[in-house]
C-alpha cells in the first residue's frame, strides 16, 4: 500500500510507469539482498498486473542508503536480468522512506 498520495504505476500509452517500490517490512533486518529481492518480486507482480514482463523494462532506478551495498543489490538484481538488462542508475541518498536500505524504480515499455 502506497504511503502517500501517488500510484504505484501509472500508464501512459505503451509505457509503465512504476513508482519507487520499498520492503519496510525487511528494513529492520538490514539485509539488502533481502529487501532488493523483495521489491524486484513486488515490481514483478505490478508488472504481470499491466500485462507487462520484467523483459519489458527499459529503465531502473536504484537508491541505496549505503553505496557500501551495491555490490550485494547487484548480485540479486542480475537474477532478474540475466539477458539483456535495462538501463539503469544507482546513487546514495541521505535517507529513504521507512528507513528502508533501498528503494527501486522502473519504466516498462511495450
Amino acid at each position: 500500500m502506497p504511503i502517500g498520495p501517488y500510484s504505484q504505476a501509472v500508464l501512459v500509452n505503451d509505457t509503465l510507469y512504476v513508482s519507487g517500490q520499498i520492503a519496510a517490512d525487511l528494513a529492520e533486518e538490514g539485509n539488502v539482498a533481502a529487501e532488493t529481492g523483495k521489491i524486484l518480486e513486488n515490481i514483478g507482480h505490478i508488472l504481470r498486473a499491466a500485462g507487462y514482463d520484467y523483459a519489458d523494462i527499459v529503465k531502473s532506478s536504484i537508491f541505496l542508503k549505503d553505496m557500501n551495498d551495491f555490490a550485494k543489490v547487484n548480485e540479486v538484481y542480475g537474477t532478474f536480468f540475466s539477458e539483456n538488462p535495462p538501463a539503469r542508475e544507482t546513487v546514495q541518498v541521505a535517507r529513504l522512506p521507512k528507513d528502508v536500505n533501498v528503494e527501486i524504480s522502473v519504466i516498462a515499455v511495450k
